[in-house]
């Protein structure tokens, strides 16, 4: 899932473009003269209500699709580094278990300050790949979100909603308890999003990098809605070394 700091400038982006949607709406009387969009979309007076799930409507567009595929190959270099210094440390364990018997003291002390500090080195390399990775996560969401926000308000607007509800976490994390397909926008937002953005649609079998939960984050993961055809998903973890 995206982040806690991402899924707060996400939230902000939206309600930016919500306000400014509104900010827009013309004055008494000038209407008949503009042409009806996310400004007329503002001052709807629907009464049904709706969900969106927002991450995966950015993560399943082409866009995203595209733009976090790209991610994944980028990082691809550091997670293929942290595997092999997981390795290294895993194979110098081993040498200590199968061997730390037969050394004298200073070679046994030698080997398990060399395990610890490459374990460190991992440790910290490891973090640091986490939140590049998901700051850009972040980056590639607001980019994709402030142009699909004025979208879902107006797409809302004239099909009668009066409030829609964002369901990319579940409940007690999320707002909503439960809620039935059949009021769900996702996808009409996405395959409009798609017309818009005329992003093509990825090549068979390319899949994007899904957004990455920070470390000692507790929430469960969201079923998605209405999975796309082509479900992106997260790029492998290297796994920390075992103490």
């Amino acid at each position: 899932m995206i982040s806690k700091i991402a899924r707060i400038s996400l939230a902000a982006v939206f309600g930016l473009s919500l306000l400014a949607a509104a900010q827009s709406t013309p004055a008494a009387g000038a209407a008949a003269s503009v042409p009806a969009g996310p400004a007329a979309a503002a001052t709807a007076t629907g009464t049904k209500v709706g969900t969106i799930n927002i991450e995966q409507a950015i993560f399943s567009s082409n866009e995203g699709r595209r733009d976090f595929d790209a991610l994944g190959k980028k990082f691809e270099p550091k997670q293929n580094e942290l595997k092999s210094l997981n390795d290294e440390i895993e194979n110098l364990k081993k040498q200590l278990n199968t061997q730390g018997d037969k050394m004298n003291e200073d070679a046994k002390a030698t080997l398990v300050k060399q395990i610890e500090s490459k374990q460190k080195s991992f440790e910290r390399t490891s973090q640091d790949a986490q939140e590049e990775f998901q700051a850009q996560q972040g980056e590639i969401g607001n980019r994709i979100l402030t142009k699909m926000a004025p979208m879902i308000v107006d797409y809302a607007g004239k099909n009668g909603y009066g409030i829609i509800m964002d369901t990319s976490q579940q409940w007690p994390r999320g707002p909503v308890i439960w809620y039935g397909q059949a009021v769900d926008i996702t996808q009409p937002i996405v395959e409009a999003y798609n017309v818009q953005s005329g992003v093509a649609a990825p090549a068979a079998g390319s899949t994007a990098a899904k957004p990455v939960r920070p470390a000692g984050s507790t929430g469960a993961a969201t079923k998605p809605a209405t999975p796309p055809a082509n479900k992106p998903t997260t790029p492998p973890a290297t796994k920390p070394p075992s103490q």
